[in-house]
């Protein structure tokens, strides 16, 4: 009897290799957090790999979505998410000093995490429909700027910096693509810099005080600027190899603040080093990397802006982490997906790899 006729369809059609590496990269996370809370599977390794089996199902599920659903489904998920952002700046749960999840009882849903996903979705439709004609035209900036703008704005109430930012670049990234001339980001790019002191001044406290840690560290090493310094120096005490596994002592002597969300990444590459952080780095290019061959393959213009934009928010993900925790950028509280500790960052990945999927799928069978 033949492998094809053991195994059906719609399970051979799926990316076996990348759904293997991003197991592999979750598998890692929670030896990660294993070692993180003291050689013990509670109270995060457990229940991460709990959700890390539940999103990738859903992410086998939702690979069966067409893209034609998918883009008739863009606005409508952008407008209930934005109804859901208002509804939690009125009613919304406030945790940590912020009001960014709605309860629902059985779950506490965080709407700006599925705005990730949302925007880039609107934004690759709203580019469908224009006319190729009018793509260097005021009619291909300002509704997609509006689209942008309103949850952005929404998010920064909350307030979430990190979050808002991402919904910004993933919808900049689409516009991009799109074809927008580029003097227009350049121009953004401008307004932004003269305006940064303003905005500097309107921020929180909180927030004015990380971009204040960033640029000098050392003037607070044991107030704002410790997370940032024991992060380093629990990346650079790794070395080459690390310390080896459960033998970080900036985590498990608590130097390390936020070991198992924020700074996941500095716990890791104390006890693996150099050698672990550049495969986890590897490996996570490596999921970008098919996401982008998706969306070279795509065969319309929603399929190639929305799978792109989906790619690169997986990217900005790793990137403002990675950046954050060396020092490179200021804390703002992204998460590393799939390693650190919490379901949201993980739901938004592995549905975007569901949907990225579900596009590669419906590609193939158009050629």
């Amino acid at each position: 009897m033949s492998r094809d006729s053991i195994v059906p369809a719609q399970l051979r059609a799926l990316p076996w290799r990348v759904l293997l590496l991003i197991a592999a990269i979750g598998g890692f996370g929670l030896v990660v957090l294993y070692s993180a809370a003291g050689a013990s599977l509670t109270p995060w390794a457990l229940s991460q790999g709990t959700r890390m089996i539940m999103f990738l199902g859903l992410a086998i599920v939702l690979s069966r979505v067409r893209e034609d659903q998918w883009k008739a489904f863009a606005f409508p998920f952008y407008g209930v998410l934005v109804v859901m952002l208002v509804i939690v700046e009125l009613f919304g749960f406030v945790s940590g000093g912020s009001q960014r999840w709605l309860d629902l009882g059985i779950i506490r849903l965080q709407p700006s995490e599925l705005m990730k996903l949302a925007i880039v979705l609107a934004v690759a439709r709203f580019y469908d429909i224009l006319p190729a004609s009018e793509i260097r035209g005021w009619t291909a900036l300002w509704p997609a700027a509006l689209l942008i703008g309103v949850p952005a704005v929404l998010v920064m109430l909350q307030p979430d910096l990190g979050t808002a930012l991402m919904i910004c670049f993933g919808g900049a990234v689409v516009a991009f693509l799109a074809g927008l001339p580029i003097r227009w980001f350049a121009g953004v790019i401008g307004l932004l810099v003269v305006a940064f002191p303003i905005a500097l001044a309107n921020l929180h406290g909180y927030q004015r005080q990380r971009i204040e840690i960033f640029l000098n560290p050392e003037s607070d090493p044991l107030g704002a600027g410790y997370h940032i310094i024991q992060s380093k120096i629990a990346i650079g005490s790794g070395g080459i190899v690390g310390k080896g596994f459960l033998a970080g002592t900036q985590s498990h002597l608590d130097y390390l603040p936020e070991r198992h969300t924020d700074f996941v990444f500095a716990t890791m590459a104390e006890e693996w080093g150099l050698i672990g952080g550049v495969l986890l780095i590897l490996a996570y290019l490596l999921v970008i990397r098919w996401g982008m061959r998706v969306a070279a393959r795509a065969q319309t213009r929603f399929a190639r802006l929305a799978a792109a934009g989906l790619s690169t928010t997986i990217f900005f993900y790793v990137a403002i982490n990675l950046a954050m925790v060396m020092g490179l950028a200021p804390v703002v509280g992204i998460p590393l997906p799939l390693v650190s500790f919490g379901g949201s960052a993980m739901m938004t990945v592995l549905i975007s790899v569901g949907i990225l999927m579900g596009i590669d799928r419906s590609s193939r069978r158009l050629l």
